[in-house]
């Protein structure tokens, strides 16, 4: 019952963010607002988490907003979630800040960021396959050491290169390529049992 009155609310939220993204599309100005007012805590804390400067994120955040009003009639349901386009933004944002050196101090975090909106909102079949694949993941990161698991989150879900990571992580490039080759091979043996459910 909790699980359907939770779809339920989801469904709802991504009718309305849709709506709202249709009606930015048009130049609804308020529209635009509301959409902001719903949703820019979950951007901005997801900006945060990747930036770790608080005036970088905020500045970022109302970039994302911007591009959303210029860029709302791109918006294709049949694609993916409101809530999963809008972070895309948002993600991609953050990462050309960080890249330009704005958040060269900024810490590496946890993947915990990424189920932000990670649903592409199609069925619910498919959202607890995602999420089934998603808990594979994570507990075979768990086996990785703390370097190789920051190299490959850095390079997998931040998209640096490897020598981005060097620099960042101020170590020589061939320590960065090993912890990397290293942490895949583990990833790929820890991952081995679950290789059907991580088929899409």
């Amino acid at each position: 019952m909790l699980i359907m009155s939770l779809e339920a609310t989801r469904s709802v939220q991504e009718q309305e963010w849709t709506q709202l993204i249709a009606l930015t599309a048009q130049g609804d100005q308020t529209a635009l607002a509301t959409f902001y007012d719903r949703t820019s805590p979950q951007v901005f804390g997801f900006i945060y988490k990747i930036l770790n400067n608080r005036e970088a994120a905020e500045e970022v955040t109302l970039d994302v907003y911007t591009q959303v009003w210029r860029q709302a009639h791109t918006y294709d349901r049949t694609r993916g979630a409101p809530g999963a386009w809008l972070m895309m933004l948002a993600r991609t944002r953050a990462i050309d800040r960080f890249r330009a050196g704005a958040a060269e101090h900024g810490r590496v975090e946890s993947l915990d960021a990424a189920q932000l909106f990670v649903s592409d909102g199609e069925t619910p079949e498919q959202d607890v396959e995602g999420q089934e694949r998603r808990r594979y993941v994570q507990q075979a990161l768990a086996v990785l050491t703390e370097e190789q698991r920051q190299a490959i989150v850095l390079a997998y879900f931040y998209g640096l290169s490897q020598s981005e990571i060097a620099d960042k992580l101020q170590l020589p490039l061939g320590t960065v390529k090993t912890r990397i080759r290293l942490g895949m091979m583990k990833l790929r043996d820890a991952l081995a049992p679950y290789e059907a459910g991580l088929v899409p």
